[in-house]
């Protein structure tokens, strides 16, 4: 498929340039539980749609529920098996598998298998701010800890 096929045109501004931001090389975010490292956002990539990362669980551990007000979370199982809980209903999930959380809807992360998994996320669309992004609706495993520095400048 190409431009010329499709009819689409090339976007006339070139200000978000391709990036390569390297999983290991980010601070681990334990905040609302597990290892969440924001690989792509505004801040470290000037994306302007959504933002992205890696999480790791450990055996047993979770991810607090929540909910994001604005953005659809995409979520891709590359290693482990977890469950979700979507406003309460849990759905389980393995290596392969893929899950779409909607706008609103409260979700609550747990790794159920014996190693740890490693999953692969994106949100989208931003909200008009990073501080309300997440709504959290239960305690957090560590709140001293700030949240993921998803916007702002690099």
């Amino acid at each position: 498929m190409t431009a010329e096929t499709t009819g689409a045109k090339a976007p006339a501004d070139k200000t978000v340039k391709p990036a390569v931001v390297k999983a290991a090389e980010v601070a681990p975010n334990r905040r609302r539980g597990g290892d969440i490292r924001v690989t792509l956002s505004p801040k470290t990539a000037a994306c302007t749609s959504g933002f992205g990362g890696v999480l790791y669980l450990k055996a047993g551990e979770h991810v607090a529920e929540h909910y994001h007000p604005y953005s659809e979370e995409f979520l891709h199982v590359v290693v482990g098996e977890l469950e979700m809980a979507l406003d309460g209903e849990k759905v389980r999930i393995g290596p392969g598998d893929s899950l779409l959380v909607p706008i609103g809807v409260r979700h609550r992360l747990v790794n159920v298998g014996d190693v740890e998994a490693h999953i692969v996320f994106h949100l989208s669309p931003l909200a008009p701010r990073p501080d309300l992004g997440h709504v959290d609706t239960e305690q957090l495993p560590a709140p001293h800890e700030p949240g993921p520095q998803v916007g702002g400048p690099r």
